[in-house]
């Protein structure tokens, strides 16, 4: 409530009948336990009228459906997400050296043919140790992310922290900005970046490749799960950050280079794939490893969940504040379902456990125990 306290209301204050902040927490409440659209919402505040009467004001009874959309068209989305950020300040754990991942997803049904809208894109942060989404900036396409990384930069607080991004934010303005906060970047490096990354393959097939090669791999590993047979290798190259094509690279210090052969079982098909990454940390090259593959977190452990557990894409809301609203709504739920650590529920039966029972949305909500909450 205090995170969100600043969070301003943009209905007039002469006809307002239900507290901003109690249209929040009904609609958070709801979503963890289920609701997908904001009929859903006020659905659920009906049910649970009683319930939420206990430490909500509903004088004026539940709102509308028509309220709960006309809201959060009119909230002001930057303000909300800043808030949010906060929010989630407030009670993540103060990690020394968090990888954070950044990357965008696209709200694939909220196009509008009749106005020719394509659907929302959605850049988003994530603390990959910690399982939470830290902020969300909205573009109209995925080739605009450049647009939307800078501002969702500014929005955090990353200093220490390792940033990771895809070839998209492979750019020197986006470095320059990580570095300027104090924190260390890895950048996937492809052909996006024209000379830069001829240079960077030509040096590492001569330096690292070749069966005479004078770098060895610091990483050679198999890994077995999933069907599939993975060896990854890596190399560190240090002296490829002195390439010329490189010398106007804010702050680098090593290039990355990491091999990945696969083969699915039952099957003769083999895949290889050789990534380069740019990167300003000085760490451990075990740290370094572990920092790419922890970048794919945002997409197993954010994007995936939303699209699963909490059926993203299939959301039809065309608005784009009330859809950019709504998606920041379902990280508020993933983010307070996930923090449970009380049981062994996956993330789904959290959420059917908390739309079935009161008390252990309470729990959610509060953090206190059924008989604390009573």
């Amino acid at each position: 409530m205090k995170s969100f306290s600043e969070l301003a209301d943009p209905r007039r204050s002469g006809r307002v009948q239900h507290k901003l902040l109690d249209i929040l927490v009904i609609a958070v409440s709801a979503v963890i336990a289920g609701a997908e659209t904001w009929t859903d919402i006020a659905n659920y505040g009906v049910m649970k009228k009683a319930w939420l009467a206990t430490f909500l004001d509903l004088s004026d009874g539940v709102p509308s459906h028509d309220t709960f959309r006309r809201v959060f068209t009119l909230i002001n989305p930057n303000n909300f997400e800043q808030c949010f950020y906060q929010w989630v300040s407030s009670y993540a754990e103060a990690l020394d050296r968090e990888v954070i991942a950044i990357d965008g997803k696209t709200v694939r049904r909220s196009f509008n043919k009749g106005t020719q809208q394509g659907p929302l894109h959605i850049v988003s942060a994530f603390a990959t140790e910690q399982g939470l989404s830290l902020g969300q900036r909205a573009v109209d396409g995925k080739s605009n992310e450049i647009t939307a990384i800078p501002e969702l930069l500014d929005s955090l607080s990353l200093a220490g922290h390792i940033v990771t991004l895809d070839a998209m934010g492979c750019q020197r303005t986006i470095a320059q900005k990580i570095l300027d906060q104090q924190a260390d970047y890895i950048l996937a490096l492809k052909g996006n970046q024209g000379n830069r990354h001829k240079a960077v393959v030509n040096y590492c097939e001569a330096a690292c490749l070749s069966r005479s090669a004078p770098i060895k791999p610091f990483y050679d590993a198999f890994d077995e799960t999933h069907g599939r047979l993975v060896r990854r290798r890596a190399w560190v190259c240090p002296e490829a950050s002195e390439l010329d094509a490189l010398r106007d690279w804010p702050g680098i210090r090593n290039v990355l280079a990491i091999e990945t052969i696969r083969s699915v079982a039952h099957s003769y098909e083999t895949q290889a794939e050789i990534r380069y990454y740019l990167t300003s940390c000085d760490d451990a090259p075990e740290v370094l490893i572990q920092a790419v593959r922890r970048h794919w977190a945002i997409e197993n452990s954010l994007h995936w969940v939303l699209d699963v557990t909490f059926r993203e894409d299939d959301a039809r809301s065309r608005d784009k504040v009330a859809t950019r609203s709504f998606a920041l709504l379902r990280k508020m739920a993933l983010n307070i379902v996930r923090q449970d650590k009380s049981n062994s529920f996956s993330l789904r039966g959290r959420r059917q456990n908390a739309g079935w029972n009161n008390d252990y949305m309470a729990h959610l909500l509060f953090g206190c125990t059924k008989n604390q909450c009573q």
